[in-house]
C-alpha cells in the first residue's frame, strides 16, 4: 500500500506551510554541528590548512596596503621626493599583486573546498535514503528530502566556503586596521571604537529582517515551483475534472503570496542601504570634525589624517559584510540541524545482525520456488491501527496465489510483507520455513521478481531497464528473455527497438508498452518468486492474450503471488485467498469458491459483468 498522494489546492498548501513553520530558520551557532561539518573536508585536508593560513595572510594585507598608501602620501608625496616615490609605488604594487594574486587561490580552494562538502553530504543523503525502509517515505514527505538535498545542503556551501574564511578575512583586516589606527593616533581610534557599535546594532536589525524575509521569499518560490510540478504531472486529472480555473486560482494565490514577500524584502533592503550610508556619512563628519580639531592643534599631520580615513574605512566597511555573514551562519546551522537529523535518521527496523543470505536454489536451472507462510500475521502501517488482522496461510513452492478482495481489503499488504518492504506488527513470516527477520533483505530481493499496475521506469533505454533486474546480462539473455514471453517483436517494433529511450519515466511509450518491459525485466531476473500486483490491467485484451501464454513460462515452478481483477489470471491460481478488511474470509480453488456461492462467487459475478461490458460487441 503506497502512502496517499497529494493534489493542487487548499489542504496541500495548508500541510506544506504547517511542515514549513515547523522548521527552524535560525539556530544558534554550535560548535558540535561545526565540526562535524568540516570533518567532510577531509579529503581535502591540506587545501584547508593552505586556505586558512591564505586567509589570515590577507586578512592582514588588506590594512597594509592602506597604511601604505598613507605612509606614501606622508612620505614621498610630501617631501617632494620622487626617487623613494616611485620606489614606494613599486613597492605598493607588489604588494597590492600579492594580496590578489593570494585571493585568487583562496576563492579558488574555498570553492573546492565546499563542492567537496557538498557532494559528500549529497552522496550521503541519498545513500540513506536508499537503505531506509518503505514505511520512511510513508512518513515523510518527498519535498522534505529534496530540500535537504537541495537548499538546506547549499546554504551549507555557503557557510563553508563563504561565511567561515570571509568572516575570518573581514574580521582579521578589523582587527589588524584596529591595532595600525590605535598606533597611529589612539584618539581618533576611541572615537571610531565609539561609532563601531551603533553601525553593528543597526545592521544587525537590518540583517536579522532582511534574511528572515529572503527565507519567507525563497520558501514561497519553492512552494510555486512544487505546484506547477505537480500541476504539470497531473494535467490529465486537472482537465479531465475541469479544474484548470480552479487550480489557476490557487496558483495565482501563490504568486501573489511570493510576491508580498519580495515586495517585504524589496522594502527592508530600500530601508538599510541608505540608513547604513547616511551612518556612515555621519561617522565621517565626526571623525573629520575631530581629526580636523587636532590637525589644527599639531597633534596629527594631515597625511596622517589620510592614512587614519583610509584605515577607518577598512574597520567599518566589514561590519555590514559580518552582519550578513552571522545570518548566514545562523541558516547554515539550522540546514546542518535538518540535514544530519535525515542522515542520522534511524531506520524503523533494519536486518538483523544475525540475518543470514537466502539460499539461490535453482537459478540458471530448472526454477524452484519458495516455501511463504504466514502465522498469525497482524500489521499496520501506524501499528496503532492494523490493516491486516490474524492472517494465517501457507504457500507450497511452485504454488500460484491469487489474492482478491476489494480495495482495502489487504491485498497490498500482504504483497509488501512478502517482499519484505515492511515487517509484521505482531506473528511470524517465513519463507522456505525461516523467519523473515533472519533473512537478508538484499538475497531475498535478488530472488524476487515484481510486476506492478503502475512500474517506474528510469530515465534512459528499454535495454537498460530491463538489464536493471540483472546488470551482468547480456543483449542476447535480454532477447531471449522477450523472446520467452512472446513481446520481443512488439518492443523491437519501437522506433529504435531495445535502445529507444523511455523518457522521464516512461513517457515516451505507452502504458501496455511500459508493462512489457517491467514483465521481461522481471523473468530476466529468473526469480524464485514473482509478485503481481494488478499487472496485467493496463494491457490491452489481445496484448494480454498472448502474454497468457508467457506467464505460463514466468511462473512456472515459481512461487507467485497475483493481485489481480482479471478472470483470466484468477482461474488458473492453485488458491485463491479472499480478502476483507484484513482478514482471509474464503480460501480455496477457483472452482471450490464458485461452489461454494459465498463472497467470491458475488466477486466473480461482478468480474464477468465488467469483462462482459468491456468486451467489443461481435459484428453479424
Amino acid at each position: 500500500m503506497s502512502p496517499p498522494t497529494g493534489k493542487v489546492g487548499q489542504l496541500t498548501l495548508a500541510g506544506q506551510q504547517q511542515d514549513e513553520a515547523d522548521e527552524l530558520q535560525f539556530k544558534p551557532l554550535e560548535w558540535g554541528l561545526i565540526r562535524r561539518l568540516f570533518t567532510y573536508t577531509e579529503p581535502v585536508k591540506r587545501k584547508l590548512f593552505w586556505l586558512v593560513g591564505l586567509t589570515l595572510t590577507r586578512a592582514v594585507q588588506l590594512p597594509l596596503l592602506a597604511w601604505a598608501v598613507g605612509f606614501i602620501i606622508s612620505g614621498p608625496v610630501a617631501g617632494r621626493d620622487l626617487p623613494l616615490l616611485f620606489w614606494a609605488l613599486g613597492g605598493y604594487l607588489l604588494l597590492a599583486v600579492s594580496t590578489d594574486g593570494l585571493f585568487h587561490f583562496r576563492q579558488r580552494y574555498a570553492l573546492e573546498i565546499g563542492e567537496t562538502v557538498v557532494s559528500a553530504l549529497r552522496a550521503e543523503i541519498f545513500a540513506k535514503m536508499q537503505r531506509q525502509p518503505m514505511s520512511f517515505f510513508h512518513r515523510i514527505k518527498l519535498g522534505r528530502i529534496i530540500g535537504r538535498v537541495t537548499s538546506d545542503v547549499e546554504s551549507l556551501r555557503v557557510g563553508i566556503q563563504d561565511v567561515f574564511f570571509v568572516s575570518m578575512v573581514q574580521g582579521g583586516q578589523m582587527i589588524v586596521a584596529a591595532l595600525v589606527m590605535a598606533w597611529c593616533d589612539w584618539v581618533l581610534f576611541l572615537v571610531v571604537v565609539a561609532m563601531a557599535p551603533i553601525l553593528w546594532g543597526v545592521n544587525r536589525h537590518f540583517r536579522v529582517r532582511l534574511s528572515r524575509e529572503s527565507r519567507a521569499a525563497t520558501e514561497s518560490f519553492s512552494r510555486v515551483t512544487a505546484t506547477l510540478a505537480e500541476s504539470v504531472n497531473g494535467i490529465r486529472v486537472t482537465q479531465g475534472f475541469v479544474r484548470q480555473e480552479t487550480n489557476a486560482g490557487l496558483f495565482r494565490n501563490l504568486l501573489n503570496a511570493h510576491s508580498r514577500f519580495n515586495i517585504a524584502l524589496a522594502r527592508t533592503s530600500a530601508i538599510l542601504v541608505p540608513l547604513l550610508e547616511l551612518n556612515s556619512q555621519f561617522f565621517i563628519a565626526i571623525l573629520l570634525m575631530v581629526g580636523g580639531w587636532r590637525t589644527f592643534h599639531d597633534l596629527m599631520t594631515m597625511a596622517d589624517l589620510i592614512q587614519f580615513f583610509f584605515l577607518a574605512n577598512l574597520f567599518f566597511s566589514p561590519i555590514a559584510t559580518l552582519g550578513t555573514q552571522y545570518n548566514n551562519a545562523l541558516i547554515a546551522m539550522a540546514g546542518a540541524e535538518r540535514v544530519f537529523r535525515l542522515i542520522d535518521a534511524t531506520p524503523d527496523w533494519v536486518d538483523n545482525p544475525a540475518a543470514a543470505d537466502l539460499p539461490d536454489s535453482g537459478r540458471g536451472g530448472a526454477a524452484r520456488g519458495a516455501a511463504v507462510e504466514f502465522r498469525g500475521v497482524t500489521f499496520g502501517y501506524d501499528p496503532a491501527q492494523p490493516v491486516l488482522h490474524g492472517v494465517d496461510f501457507a504457500v507450497v513452492p511452485g504454488q500460484t496465489v491469487a489474492l482478491v478482495g476489494h480495495t482495502g481489503s489487504g491485498k497490498s499488504s500482504i504483497i509488501n510483507l512478502v517482499a519484505k518492504f515492511y515487517l509484521p506488527t505482531h506473528g511470524e513470516l517465513l519463507i522456505d520455513g525461516r523467519e523473515v527477520r533472519t533473512i537478508t533483505s538484499r538475497s531475498l530481493h535478488r530472488q524476487m521478481g515484481m510486476v506492478q499496475q503502475q512500474n517506474f521506469l528510469f530515465t534512459g533505454t528499454v535495454l537498460d531497464n530491463i538489464r536493471m533486474s540483472r546488470p551482468e546480462a547480456t543483449d542476447e539473455d535480454v532477447r531471449e528473455a522477450a523472446r520467452r514471453l512472446d513481446c520481443l517483436d512488439l518492443l523491437e517494433a519501437l522506433p529504435r527497438g531495445l535502445l529507444t529511450e523511455v523518457g522521464e519515466r516512461g513517457a515516451g511509450l505507452s502504458v501496455g508498452q511500459r508493462q512489457l518491459i517491467c514483465f521481461t525485466r522481471a523473468l530476466l531476473a529468473d526469480p524464485r518468486i514473482v509478485i503481481l500486483d494488478e499487472a496485467t490491467s493496463s494491457i490491452d485484451a489481445l496484448t494480454e492474450a498472448r502474454l497468457q501464454k508467457a506467464l505460463v513460462e514466468l511462473l512456472r515452478g515459481r512461487t507467485s503471488f497475483i493481485v489481480a481483477h482479471r478472470l483470466s489470471t484468477i482461474r488458473h491460481a492453485d488458491c485463491v485467498l479472499v480478502l476483507d478488511q484484513g482478514r482471509i474470509i474464503e480460501r480455496g480453488t477457483h472452482p471450490e469458491l464458485l461452489a461454494r456461492g459465498g463472497h467470491y462467487a458475488e466477486l466473480y459475478a461482478q468480474f464477468v459483468q465488467m469483462e462482459d461490458a468491456a468486451r467489443p460487441p461481435s459484428s453479424s
